[in-house]
């Protein structure tokens, strides 16, 4: 079969589709993840192929062309669901992010061709790392195929994420992927290596055996706590929001809310968590003056009833600047009324009726965040509505844990949705001292989809890297709970009402990737800029050569 794949006319085509297609095999939430080990073999044979082969006029180009269509194929395959919630912003996202993968292909063509196999080759792990670490950190970030995400149904697997955190997954994938490629390369030219295929063997077999030792080893730590979940199921298409068809008053959402929070709440619950954007009213919460909205007081009220449990909840709130428009980056205007900002807000209120607040600052590009506003201005029409107000919101700088007022041993993360998909951005906040973490989300935008599946399994590996518990509040989705080895402990179902309660350890101790970050992804953008300008320097000395070959020639 892949005697006749190498001598087929077809092979690049051919070479380009299984990538994706593997790929995607390989992806959540089929327990296949196995396949992520040999995806980009058909990718780096065609590679070798087009540069050996001499039948391309542009080689180079031809590789970016097959390439973008084994990207564009893992994308679509993967991330089809998010058309979902509008297709021409869905199909922007999965052109566009090929595109962005294309560059460290195209980073590690060029490198080998200029410096060898040997540092060509390692180039194309160091590459797509730290293409990797740059997804995470800009404004167009869309890091949800991080290649180290791929373990989220298998992650007993990847236990030592809490050293490495997920971009260590991202390196085992692409070192298993080289070394197999090596070992096959010369084929058809020569027999396959077999004795070379025992290197990757042995690199895939001793990481999961160290996970499983560290699994078998790790005991739960932490103060118990009992908290509840509650999943309203309100559909956020037709029912959610006013001017739906079916809108269910803002006011009957909240009685929904109380209702099925109070179906758990015992005398030992700690924290009742509510989703994301769950308090919504017509005319904005105003941060200036939470505490005189009825809704609200109906709110502490609750709390009144249950004196040992304090609420955690999403709702859409504003914060109003008077007439200062350089207030913050985000800033808005409105004629007759003033400067303001919009958030999507994480609540906190305690026993003692006090209200904390935190402000989702991982944003969605395009939905929640204008990318480059000066520049990318026509994303506009095609704004992905994943929750919250389309446009750019505000944000803040750093990771606010909310205490529980009469215990601080209990403190959570208010981790909103997209957030939950970065692994250094949520142990900031573990670094800032949360015991616990409660993703609060919407995933209802996405349908019945992998979209809110992957987005739960990928919570299981935020517990592996922090060693923390996590307590999962989707307004329809999944919701549930997940202990530190990221065990899904509870879940409900999908699209129905329902509310769950589990007692957590809340866990103070420090993991090596919570105190140390993304030290592998900031190390790659080093190397990988070193090792461009190094392949910039022997392009340089390559297009010289027979110039000075020729001028001696000349000579003689």
């Amino acid at each position: 079969m892949l005697y006749r794949v190498v001598n087929s006319p077809y092979i690049l085509p051919i070479l380009s589709v299984l990538t994706g297609f593997i790929l995607w095999l390989g992806w959540p939430i089929k327990p296949l993840a196995f396949f992520l080990f040999i995806g980009f073999v058909p990718l780096l044979y065609m590679e070798q192929y087009i540069a050996q082969s001499g039948k391309y006029r542009s080689p180079g180009y031809t590789f970016f062309k097959w390439s973008y269509l084994a990207m564009l194929l893992w994308n679509v395959f993967t991330t089809w669901w998010v058309m979902h919630s509008t297709v021409p912003g869905g199909i922007a996202a999965v052109i566009f992010n090929s595109l962005l993968m294309c560059i460290p292909l195209m980073a590690f063509y060029f490198t080998r061709k200029h410096l060898g196999n040997a540092i060509g080759y390692t180039s194309f792990i160091v590459y797509w790392v730290a293409f990797e670490q740059f997804h995470l950190n800009w404004d167009l970030t869309w890091p949800w195929l991080t290649l180290g995400n791929g373990f989220a149904t298998l992650n007993t697997w990847v236990q030592w994420y809490e050293y490495t955190g997920f971009l260590g997954g991202s390196v085992w994938i692409l070192l298993v992927n080289l070394l197999i490629f090596l070992a096959i390369r010369n084929y058809p030219a020569q027999a396959v290596e077999f004795k070379k295929l025992w290197l990757p063997a042995i690199l895939i077999v001793v990481p999961v055996l160290i996970s499983f030792g560290i699994l078998a080893a790790y005991e739960e730590k932490g103060k118990p706590t009992e908290v509840v979940v509650v999943q309203p199921n309100i559909d956020p298409y037709h029912e959610k929001f006013s001017g739906h068809d079916n809108f269910i008053p803002y006011e009957e959402q909240q009685r929904r809310l109380i209702s099925l929070s109070e179906q758990k709440i015992t005398p030992e619950t700690k924290f009742v968590v509510w989703p994301e954007t769950a308090l919504r009213q017509d005319q904005g919460y105003w941060e200036e003056q939470l505490h005189s909205y009825q809704s609200i007081q109906e709110l502490k009220n609750f709390i009144l009833r249950h004196p040992q449990a304090e609420l955690v909840t999403g709702m859409d709130t504003y914060s109003f600047y008077g007439d200062n428009s350089s207030a913050s980056p985000t800033v808005r205007h409105l004629d007759g009324f003033g400067y303001y900002d919009s958030f999507n807000t994480g609540v906190h209120i305690n026993r003692d009726q006090e209200i904390d607040i935190y402000h989702k600052s991982k944003l969605v590009p395009g939905v929640e965040k204008l990318p480059y506003p000066e520049i990318f201005k026509f994303l506009g029409p095609l704004a992905i509505d994943l929750g919250g107000t389309v446009g750019s919101q505000g944000s803040q700088d750093t990771r606010d844990v909310f205490y529980h007022s009469q215990d601080s041993t209990f403190s959570a993360a208010p981790v909103i949705c997209y957030e939950s998909i970065y692994g250094e951005y949520v142990s900031e906040y573990v670094h800032n001292g949360a015991s616990m973490i409660f993703v609060i989300t919407n995933d209802g935008w996405w349908s019945d989809s992998p979209g809110y599946k992957q987005h739960l399994q990928y919570a299981t590996l935020r517990a592996i890297e922090t060693r923390r518990s996590i307590a999962r509040s989707a307004n329809t989705g999944i919701s549930g709970f997940i202990n530190q080895k990221g065990e899904i402990t509870a879940r409900s179902e999908w699209w129905v009402q329902d509310v769950l309660s589990q007692t957590l350890l809340a866990n103070t101790n420090l993991t090596f990737y919570t105190r140390n970050g993304e030290y592998i992804g900031q190390s790659s953008q080093w190397l990988a800029l070193l090792a461009l300008v190094v392949t910039i320097g022997g392009a340089i000395l390559n297009r010289r050569k027979p110039v000075a070959e020729h001028k001696v020639a000349t000579r003689a």
